[in-house]
């Protein structure tokens, strides 16, 4: 027991470091918020244009708001880890915190809690703009929601721990894959339209992702009002595969890291 409560208390002291930079810092606060809401208004305006079309644009209803809000639940998962790592980097922190007795893991769940936070945070400011603005209830999703909610975090993790295992190895000159990697996943994940529309060659690969079974069943939710549970057991199993090789990739990437003293140099 005393070493699991020494573990939650140096994981705390991650969350709580960054928590302390949000707390003095106003930039980093309105990026919490900032384009989650920009976002939202964008993309609420064109459902917004597509619902005001008739019956040829009638389907789009909700369906745009909703992926918009799902996708940045995605995004700001790995952001969050992704980011709280370069923090570390920016202020030549990593090689201090792990001449503590912080271990790997510990500052890993770390990470994935400001994740989780920004991810919450952002979600909860994007879904009141989007009820205020367009009168448009996220959570009329229901249970469902929670669910996609779940998947999206835990692939957001897999990916933002990869980001954080490739800036390990390469250090700053790769820091801007933390905002690009997710982008390049976008297309595949179909978060604005159905999978089918993808080229055939390429349509096998989207079905390889957590995410694509997500923007699939909440059409399938807002659509048909049905919850489709072998979508969710599919992405469920790939998350766990993702999460588990991403964590290897972390672990090896750190302790190469620490074997060629690159803790300390990392942000060079």
């Amino acid at each position: 027991m005393k070493r699991v409560r020494e573990s939650l208390e140096r994981i705390g002291a991650v969350v709580v470091r960054h928590l302390y930079l949000w707390r003095g810092s106003l930039p980093r606060l309105i990026d919490l918020i900032y384009w989650p809401a920009v976002h939202l208004v964008l993309w609420g305006l064109i459902n917004r244009f597509f619902t005001e079309q008739g019956d040829i644009a009638i389907w789009a209803t909700g369906f745009l708001l909703a992926a918009v809000l799902l996708w940045d639940i995605l995004y700001r998962a790995q952001l969050g880890i992704a980011v709280a790592f370069l923090e570390e980097l920016w202020s030549r922190n990593l090689g201090q915190l792990f001449a503590t007795p912080l271990r790997p893991w510990e500052f890993a769940v770390g990470l994935v809690i400001i994740g989780l936070i920004r991810s919450v945070v952002g979600l909860s400011v994007a879904a009141g703009l989007a009820y205020w603005l367009y009168r448009y209830n996220l959570f009329l999703m229901g249970p469902p929601l929670v669910l996609f909610f779940s998947q999206l975090q835990v692939m957001g993790w897999a990916v933002g721990l990869f980001i954080v295992a490739v800036v390990l190895r390469h250090g700053l000159g790769a820091e801007g894959f933390a905002w690009a990697f997710i982008f390049i996943l976008a297309p595949l994940c179909g978060i604005y339209y159905p999978v089918a529309i993808l080229p055939d060659p390429i349509e096998p690969l989207a079905w390889l992702l957590p995410a694509t079974y997500v923007f699939e069943g909440m059409r399938q939710v807002l659509l048909e009002g049905s919850f489709n549970w072998a979508f969710f057991w599919n992405a469920t199993l790939l998350n766990l595969l993702d999460l588990l090789l991403a964590i290897l990739i972390f672990r090896l990437a750190f302790e190469r890291a620490r074997e060629h003293n690159k803790l300390l140099q990392c942000g060079e």
